[in-house]
């Protein structure tokens, strides 16, 4: 899978065409659902929207700003997931007192269950509330959601890493939260994995190491959480940032296919949030770079494959519009697997995951102007257009406008492998997409 030699950068304008090595040309394709026609799909694919921002769950209301989402159970063809909302108000909460971090703050988790063979969902609850930028997360070992605030706030200073007063607020944020399904189980919030600009996680399920990405404004890390126990992961642990041998930034010219022995940097002050010579939220990697640690470009996507760590730099490459880079724990290596030469290729990629056919599925954020697509990307690096946004609403759901540019989140798949689910950040809807996937490499 992903044979590194074989993974090459592509020269500009060099869009590689979807009937190369992905399932054919885009057509709009009505949801079965709504009759909308809020996507573009290759022939044979079909999909269902469902969890509109606004429509009621138990413990109020469907947030908006759909983000980050995982499969934590299955069994059969049922499964159960957990959507981050990456709201950044203070609006109040929803849900329970009891499942509420900071009542003030309006982010948080929203848990569902799917039937793969009705193809419907059902069952939406609050399972976190009172949270700020619910961006990324990813399964932990027992079956919960590592839900990541990308959003930072210091009671010392009462402001947000944007510099915002932020008065109404009484507890710090920019933490990882472990978030339990049923909706009745408190989440438990984990300050050894750092306060910073969090994006993702993945749980390596061999060592039940934690690999954390970070979108930072300035160099940004790929820290390795190892918990004292690795099924309480809020019972403290230690936290470490990447050093590549030899490089201390990693945000230009790097050449696809470069390898670099990895190391790693304790962070002696993980819940750290502000210092005299740092941002706000750059505590943390100030201290990792300050003792030799490697530098990358705003850290989005992240996920776990077997010995294989992938994880997207939305703003990395020499033209600034994304690379994947692959970590192996077993060699202790780091990888350049794909860097974006073309905005028509892919710009700025986000959330990610391996398919069952091990290709890749990248979520776009762009700013380019253009529809925001789901790109594929099989085992030799090629990538191709597997869905792009055609979301415009007339009133439908309260919502009206031209939502094309909004970008896509929360990629994964069901564990038999049949459906993709994917989240419309704006105006906030998920869809589960299936078709014939034996047709090509996802």
């Amino acid at each position: 899978m992903f044979a590194l030699a074989g993974c090459r950068a592509r020269g500009p304008g060099d869009r590689v065409p979807v009937s190369a090595a992905g399932y054919g040309p885009l057509r709009p394709v009505a949801d079965e659902a709504t009759g909308l026609k809020l996507l573009q799909l290759p022939d044979g694919f079909r999909y269902r929207s469902f969890g509109w921002a606004g429509e009621p769950m138990q413990g109020g209301l469907i947030p908006t700003a759909h983000d980050g989402m995982g499969v934590v159970s299955g069994e059969g063809a049922r499964c159960t997931l957990i959507r981050n909302h990456e709201v950044i108000t203070s609006d109040g909460s929803f849900g329970t007192a009891a499942l509420q971090y900071d009542p003030p703050a309006s982010g948080g988790c929203v848990a569902f269950d799917f039937d793969g063979d009705s193809g419907l969902a059902s069952g939406f609850r609050a399972v976190l509330s009172g949270t700020l930028q619910n961006c990324a997360g990813g399964v932990s070992l027992r079956g919960s959601w590592l839900s990541c605030e990308e959003m930072t706030f210091d009671p010392a200073t009462g402001t947000d890493d944007r510099g915002q007063r932020r008065p109404e607020l009484h507890k710090p944020h920019g933490f990882v939260f472990e978030v339990f399904p049923d909706g009745r189980r408190a989440p438990e919030v984990i300050p050894a994995m750092g306060a910073f600009k969090h994006e993702a996680a993945a749980t390596d399920p061999r060592t039940g190491y934690v690999y954390l990405t970070e979108d930072g404004r300035g160099p940004s890390g790929f820290y390795r959480y190892m918990p004292n126990d690795r099924l309480r992961l809020a019972a403290g642990g230690h936290l470490h940032m990447l050093r590549a041998v030899g490089r201390s930034d990693l945000r230009r010219d790097v050449a696809v296919g470069a390898t670099f022995d990895v190391r790693w940097v304790p962070i002696e002050q993980p819940r750290r949030l502000s210092s005299p010579t740092a941002a706000q939220s750059a505590a943390v990697a100030e201290q990792g770079l300050r003792n030799g640690a490697t530098g990358f470009a705003r850290l989005e996507g992240c996920y776990i494959h077997g010995d294989a760590i992938f994880f997207t730099s939305t703003s990395g490459g020499d033209l600034g519009i994304g690379q994947i880079w692959v970590y192996r724990p077993g060699q202790e290596t780091l990888s350049l697997l794909f860097e974006s030469k073309s905005a028509k290729t892919m710009d700025y990629p986000d959330n990610l995951c391996v398919t069952p056919r091990g290709g890749l599925l990248i979520n776009e954020d762009n700013d380019s102007g253009s529809p925001q697509r789901i790109i594929g990307m099989d085992g030799e690096g090629n990538a191709f257009d597997f869905a792009e946004s055609n979301v415009v609403l007339a009133g439908e759901f309260g919502f009206r406008g031209d939502f094309r540019f909004e970008e896509w989140c929360g990629v994964c798949f069901s564990p038999d492998g049949r459906w993709l689910f994917a989240n419309c950040y704006t105006p906030g809807f998920t869809v589960a997409i299936t078709g014939p996937w034996e047709n090509g490499p996802l």
